[in-house]
C-alpha cells in the first residue's frame, strides 16, 4: 500500500534518470502523468464504491474480505511497482482497484462508527483531500512553496521518521502493547497534533511529486513513466485521504 512513503519515495528523481536510456520511443510529459493519475482515481473510486455497496448491502464478511485484500495486494503490487518503474503500466490500475477496495472498506467501517455524530464524514474526507492537493498544486505552480534542498531535505527526514514511527507501531501491536494517542478514538491534544503534523507532511510531499514529474519531463524519461509518476501521486493522494478521515473520526470522538 506505500501509504507512508512520501517525500516521495516512488518518485524519487534517481529512478527517473535511471529510466532513461535513450532506446526509448517517446518520453514522458506532466500532462500525460496526470491524466494517467486521472485515469487511476476512477478506479480507485470504483472500488471503494463497490465495497462502500457491499457493506450497506449487508456483504459485511465479503466486504471485509475485499478490504484484506486490498491492504495486502496493494502493499505488494505498490512494491513491485516501485522497485519496477517498468511494469507500472500493467500494475498501476491493479494497484488502484485494491486502493479502492481498501478505502472502501474503512470508510464504511469510519461511517458506521460515528454516523450518529458525523453523517458526512465521508464525503467532506474525499472534498478536503482534493482541496488541499488543488491547494499545493497553486502553491507550487506560481512557485509560491519552492522545493529547495532544504525544503527536500526537511520533508524527506520527516516523511522517513514516520515511516519508521509506523513500523515500530505495527510491531508493537503485535505484542499486544497499546499507544493510546494513535487509535482512531483518541482525540487528545497529542493525538490531533500528531495527525495534523503527518496530513501537513503529506501535503507538502505533493509539492516534491510535482516538481519530480517536471524532472522527470526534462530528462526525457521513457513514456512508460507516465504511469509510474500517476502510482507515486496516488500513493500521497491515499496517504493524505486517511490522515484526513482520521482527523475527522479523531473530531467526531470529541462531539
Amino acid at each position: 500500500m506505500a501509504l507512508f512513503q512520501s517525500g516521495n519515495p516512488t518518485l524519487s528523481e534517481k529512478i527517473f534518470n535511471r529510466s532513461v536510456d535513450g532506446t526509448q520511443t517517446g518520453s514522458m510529459t506532466v500532462r500525460g502523468s496526470i491524466k494517467k493519475f486521472g485515469f487511476l482515481s476512477l478506479l480507485v473510486f470504483a472500488g471503494a464504491a463497490y465495497t462502500w455497496k457491499l457493506a450497506f448491502s449487508g456483504s459485511t464478511e465479503l466486504m471485509m474480505t475485499l478490504f484484506w485484500v486490498g491492504l495486502f495486494g496493494g502493499l505488494v503490487s505498490g512494491l513491485v511497482i516501485t522497485f519496477k518503474p517498468n511494469l507500472a503500466k500493467y500494475l498501476a490500475p491493479a494497484y488502484a482497484i485494491l486502493e479502492g477496495f481498501l478505502l472502501g472498506g474503512l470508510s464504511a467501517i469510519v461511517n458506521a462508527q460515528v454516523a450518529n455524530k458525523y453523517p458526512n464524514i465521508v464525503f467532506q474526507a474525499v472534498l478536503l483531500t482534493f482541496g488541499v492537493a488543488f491547494a499545493m498544486f497553486l502553491l507550487y505552480n506560481f512557485r509560491i512553496i519552492k522545493p529547495t534542498q532544504k525544503f527536500k531535505a526537511i520533508i524527506i527526514s520527516a516523511s522517513m521518521g514516520i515511516f519508521l514511527f509506523y513500523i515500530v507501531y505495527f510491531v508493537l501491536s503485535l505484542f499486544h502493547v497499546n499507544i493510546s494517542f494513535m487509535s482512531w478514538n483518541d482525540a487528545s491534544p497529542l493525538g490531533i497534533g500528531i495527525n495534523l503534523f503527518v496530513i501537513a507532511i503529506a501535503a507538502l510531499s505533493l509539492i516534491l511529486d510535482f516538481e519530480r514529474l517536471e524532472v522527470g519531463e526534462a530528462a526525457g524519461a521513457p513514456k512508460y513513466m507516465e504511469w509510474y509518476g500517476a502510482f507515486g501521486l496516488l500513493v500521497t493522494m491515499v496517504w493524505l485521504y486517511i490522515q484526513i478521515l482520521k482527523l475527522l473520526s479523531r473530531v467526531a470522538s470529541r462531539r
